[in-house]
């Protein structure tokens, strides 16, 4: 199998995981590749032969059918009583937090000018909508948050309901699986115990977290459907959505990377917030923005020509795993120690990565709220 993507990612292979024994020379190497890579690019791709991408297509398929219902109807499904996070999120709610967030904005400063994500700072919210849906093993134990941890709504019109709890737990499944071996491949290459960072989230309030935008609205050049920001969780997995449009930064070049997913049991996977506090800024969250390009426009011209009857929505095949709510989320000290001895390098390098950041102990649960109120998906209190 190749080992390159034509995104210059690194593809990390979970078969060889799975299949051969865990000490083996193979599977240790694998899980070393894997580890360098969230340290180097923040970002990688994963093949998992697990994974059908027929599965990936019936779920893109419901969703383009659940968005495509008239705005009323959607709304049903809205919880901002939970901070949207089971249910709907309608178009224009979310805020990217780059946009006043000053060490984000540093970020931006320090890419060069042709690297740069679509201007935010007019700080518009996104107009995108956006499903949660909980795939979780409920905690043995009474979580000191509830609103991150409620039962799941279920849409009501027939056409939906009926295939609405079987395709998403079906494609949830899939990619939960896949993303929880990454995390077991990645303990052991930072030279973990290989149940370290599953064994943290086990409780986790995961989502399956379908992105949606209506081409048919904001289908112009340069449109932001979701500004430049990093995801809040510990690993984000994606399967392959049906327009391109997102962009990644790898950490170790600044450039931004349009992603091509490879067809077949591929995924893309990213860091999120809660790798990077756990890890003391080893591994870096993964900066990404989604918008309309020329790409973009060149697949809506070609599904409007074979497929006239189908909703033009772009919908991210998208999963957000966590830690769980009331685990103690501070750096792990060995790690602590690497990320101080990279963050050197790097300087001696003359590579600007901006303020050393503090990660003081904090309830996972807490990092979750902080962020929420920052993109305006939870009141401040």
């Amino acid at each position: 199998m190749a080992q390159e993507a034509s995104m210059d990612l690194p593809i990390i292979d979970l078969d060889i995981f799975l299949q051969q024994p865990r000490d083996s020379e193979a599977v240790k190497a694998e899980c070393t590749r894997a580890a360098d890579a969230l340290i180097t690019y923040g970002a990688l791709v994963l093949h998992d032969s697990r994974v059908s991408m027929s599965d990936n297509d019936t779920f893109l398929d419901l969703l383009e059918d659940y968005f495509a219902q008239p705005q009323e109807e959607l709304k049903k499904d809205e919880r901002p009583e939970f901070a949207y996070q089971i249910g709907v999120t309608l178009e224009n709610t979310e805020k990217p937090k780059c946009a006043v967030d000053e060490p984000c904005l540093r970020v931006i400063e320090r890419l060069a000018p042709s690297e740069r994500p679509l201007d935010i700072s007019g700080h518009e919210p996104d107009p995108k909508c956006r499903f949660f849906w909980r795939m979780v093993e409920p905690p043995p134990y009474e979580t000191r948050f509830p609103v991150l941890n409620a039962e799941n709504v279920v849409p009501e019109a027939p056409h939906i309901r009926e295939r609405w709890t079987p395709v998403m737990n079906q494609w949830g499944t899939s990619m939960k699986n896949a993303v929880e071996g990454l995390t077991q491949m990645a303990a052991v290459g930072l030279g973990l115990p290989a149940d370290t960072f599953r064994d943290a989230g086990r409780y986790g309030p995961h989502l399956l977290a379908p992105t949606a935008s209506d081409l048919q609205k904001y289908g112009q050049k340069d449109t932001i459907l979701a500004g430049f920001h990093t995801d809040l969780n510990f690993l984000t997995i994606h399967g392959r959505s049906r327009y391109p449009g997102l962009h990644i930064w790898a950490r170790n070049t600044g450039r931004k990377i349009p992603v091509r997913i490879p067809p077949g049991n591929y995924l893309l996977v990213q860091a999120g917030k809660q790798l990077e506090y756990i890890t003391g800024g080893l591994i870096k969250a993964g900066y990404h923005e989604v918008v309309v390009n020329d790409q973009t426009l060149r697949v809506i011209e070609e599904r409007r020509e074979r497929f006239p009857d189908r909703p033009l929505v772009r919908i991210s095949s998208t999963f957000f795993w966590h830690l769980s709510s009331d685990y103690d989320l501070a750096p792990l000290p060995g790690l602590a120690d690497r990320a101080k001895e990279l963050r050197a390098e790097k300087q001696a390098q003359g590579r600007d990565e901006g303020d050393e950041v503090e990660y003081p102990p904090i309830k996972v649960g807490d990092q979750v709220s902080n962020e929420l109120k920052h993109i305006a998906l939870m009141a401040a209190s």
